[in-house]
């Protein structure tokens, strides 16, 4: 029987800036045989996220740098071709870390199974899985929207965005949106029920586009960009406003260490709390935020939207371009 081969995107070097091409090698590898408790799984859909960038740097952060040389790890959903483990049977979807291959070898241990019957196996990787319950957790636990309150996201046509959005929705709330094209604002207003929604590329003033989507303030921010977008959402809080920190892409590709405004004079002006996350933080309660969400989406009370790329050699590129802001939601590779 021939030897499988497995193709691994791997990171050559570091990223200067806004990474490209020449920082991956694309390598082909053969995958050793099973051992007991091991299971060779073929990738079905791959993620790619904002957060990776961070990896690719050495600074420190939340995790470890991605290694030189190794492939990319992340989330994915494959499926069950060959197994050693009595947990599995070949057809199985799962859901492991793994990252840029096309096949892998990996523990029982090291993989979860999915419930095809409970909405599409991509969304595993996106409402039902990592970006759904950073906006469930990030949400619920840090922002704790009330009835009335006004709601505001940004980077709010992403994967983690959107959600945000729609559960304060759920939760009684006014969500103002941030996004970048017109395309977008019409997707969030029109098809998931935002009240209002600023196209920061096309506002020439952002202070003033807050001002007028935020009449009442700003209760809850939920920070997915940073920059200076974050700069003029602060500006309008309320007493008391509730500032969860998510991600901070509009920072990642600085050549050198962001210089914005000092935001602790409002914080303490308006006793607002300020507070970054992980949604590793929450595993513990991964099972509740999964049942909730789906019910919200088995309900028709959570839409979803995925940005998908076909072909395992346009990882990279489906990469790239979440930071030009090509993807509307979850942007996954099909291999």
């Amino acid at each position: 029987m021939p030897t499988l081969m497995n193709r691994q995107i791997r990171l050559k070097s570091r990223p200067t800036g806004l990474p490209t091409l020449d920082n991956f090698q694309f390598v082909e590898v053969p995958l050793p045989p099973l051992e007991a408790g091991q299971v060779l799984v073929s990738s079905r859909f791959i993620s790619v996220d904002p957060y990776m960038r961070g990896r690719m740097s050495e600074r420190k952060s939340y995790v470890p740098p991605y290694a030189l040389n190794e492939p990319i790890a992340g989330g994915v959903v494959a499926e069950v071709v060959e197994t050693k483990s009595p947990n599995f049977a070949v057809g199985d979807i799962v859901l492991c870390g793994y990252g840029w291959q096309t096949h892998a070898v990996v523990h029982e241990d090291q993989i979860r199974k999915i419930n095809p019957s409970l909405a599409p196996i991509s969304t595993a990787l996106g409402v039902l899985g990592m970006p759904g319950l950073t906006a469930y957790f990030g949400l619920l636990d840090i922002g704790r929207p009330a009835q009335g309150e006004t709601v505001v996201v940004s980077g709010a046509a992403g994967a983690v965005g959107m959600i945000v959005g729609q559960i304060a929705k759920i939760k009684g709330a006014r969500v103002v949106g941030i996004a970048g094209s017109d395309a977008k604002v019409n997707y969030l207003t029109q098809e998931l029920g935002f009240d209002a929604v600023i196209n920061y590329k096309t506002s020439p003033d952002l202070n003033r586009a807050v001002a007028k989507a935020c009449p009442a303030g700003v209760d809850v921010y939920f920070d997915n960009v940073g920059g200076s977008i974050s700069d003029a959402v602060l500006a309008h809080l309320n007493d008391g406003a509730r500032i969860p920190i998510c991600g901070q892409i509009a920072l990642y590709n600085l050549e050198q260490a962001d210089v914005g405004p000092r935001v602790q004079s409002q914080l303490l002006i308006h006793r607002a709390l300020m507070k970054g996350f992980i949604v590793g933080d929450y595993s513990a309660r991964f099972g509740e935020g999964i049942s909730q969400l789906a019910k919200w989406v088995q309900d028709g009370q959570l839409k979803f939207k995925e940005t998908i790329v076909h072909g395992f050699d346009n990882t990279v590129n489906a990469f790239l371009g979440l930071f030009s802001g090509e993807n509307l939601g979850k942007q996954l590779v099909q291999v």
